[in-house]
């Protein structure tokens, strides 16, 4: 099987408008959810959310690309544009045959939806612009991105609600690893940061309207925040003979379902997902120093995930480090897998530990070092990644310094 590396990352989230400013952000601590700044905000009970501040979208995009490009295709093209920029990569001849795209999100053009529903029903107006249908796709992202770039092989979109971006970058991986690809551009993005969106989340009853909180004892829910992240996953001798620069080795992926309840997590199949990625990356627990939780901030998950770290690593989980930077730029959902993949990269590169930020008091039944409130320095040579999604659904990405 053939190796797969990463030589590209690009972002945009509450944190930051590329992936310098967010890991930075990352580092010292720094929290990106704040008041939220949308309309009819006034009739919501949460307030609050990691919204991307300080964007225009007429500085980025001309009025005909905004009639075609949702909120959640505009930061994927921009993030794009960095991981690619940074990559060196021009896509032509054979090599544009065999790359593509593979991207994660959840509510897609979740902004467009909530604009039209409002001129149709609550303002009466009897028509849309034709291009509403294009522009809220879930798959407009992948497809824009591939037509820029003119990525010609495997191009889709995956949804699985939380867990979207990881099953978006395991397939990615899985192409590559294969022999289909050799250059697939992929991550998630997500912006659900409107009136729709957060009252929909309202009525699950497991938002925060104070701050993201995982493994307090303390936490009171999750917070949701908006942005993409992308990353240009390379086949390993592609990369090498051409002198880029690698980020990290994407070492091994696997999923898993829960089979067992829409909304409540399970403990085996968190576990199963966990271990499963170890052993397709051929690790020994022993070797991980690093995992970048799901920690939504909830009681249900961060309980389960911990209890199911605890069950794969044994007496190794006593030396492992985790952390949750959704404390930081909140819950992107379909999105926030790629976003946290940056840390996992941090950590590998730089030696430096996101931490949980937010962290007031100790929860028994979290009772692993989950990195409280202060960035950490620390030599990691392989991390994990976990995403668990509402229905169950599972996915773990481990990466392997470069």
């Amino acid at each position: 099987m053939k190796r797969v590396v990463i030589t590209g990352a690009g972002t945009i989230n509450a944190l930051g408008h590329d992936v310098a400013t967010t890991l930075d952000a990352m580092a010292n601590g720094v929290c990106g959810i704040g008041p939220l700044d949308i309309r009819d905000v006034d009739r919501l009970a949460v307030k609050i959310g990691g919204q991307v501040t300080g964007y225009d979208e007429h500085e980025h995009f001309n009025r005909q690309q905004i009639s075609l490009y949702d909120r959640f295709t505009q930061f994927t093209l921009l993030a794009a544009a960095q991981a690619i920029g940074e990559a060196g990569l021009t896509f032509s001849g054979d090599l544009a045959d065999r790359s593509g795209v593979v991207l994660g999100t959840s509510g897609g053009g979740l902004n467009t939806q909530d604009e039209n529903y409002r001129a149709v029903y609550e303002e009466g107006k009897n028509r849309v612009h034709p291009f509403i249908v294009p522009k809220l796709m879930n798959n407009a992202a992948a497809s824009h991105v591939s037509m820029q770039y003119n990525l010609r092989g495997p191009s889709f979109t995956v949804a699985t609600a939380c867990a979207s971006s990881n099953h978006a970058m395991g397939q990615a991986f899985s192409m590559i690893r294969s022999g289909m690809a050799d250059v697939m551009v992929t991550g998630g993005s997500e912006s659900m940061l409107c009136f729709g969106g957060v009252k929909a989340w309202e009525g699950l009853r497991v938002m925060s309207k104070d701050a993201c909180r995982p493994f307090s004892a303390t936490r009171n829910g999750m917070v949701q925040g908006e942005g993409a992240g992308v990353f240009v996953f390379e086949e390993r001798d592609h990369a090498m003979k051409r002198g880029a620069v690698i980020l990290a080795e994407v070492a091994g992926f696997a999923m898993s379902s829960d089979a067992s309840d829409i909304v409540t997590p399970s403990k085996q199949g968190a576990a199963r997902a966990i271990a499963g990625a170890l052993k397709d990356a051929k690790l020994n627990r022993e070797d991980v120093g690093y995992i970048n939780a799901h920690g939504t901030g909830t009681a249900a998950n961060d309980k389960t995930e911990c209890a199911a770290v605890a069950d794969v690593f044994g007496r190794c989980a006593d030396d492992l480090m985790m952390s949750s930077t959704k404390s930081m730029h909140g819950h992107l959902i379909g999105g926030t897998g790629a976003v946290e993949l940056l840390a996992c990269v941090m950590a590998l590169r730089d030696g430096i530990i996101a931490p949980t930020i937010g962290y007031e008091e100790a929860d028994p039944e979290c009772a692993l070092d989950v990195v409280p409130n202060i960035a950490r320095e620390a030599k990691v040579t392989a991390v994990l990644s976990n995403a668990f999604a509402f229905g169950g659904l599972n996915a773990v990405i481990a990466l392997r310094a470069a």
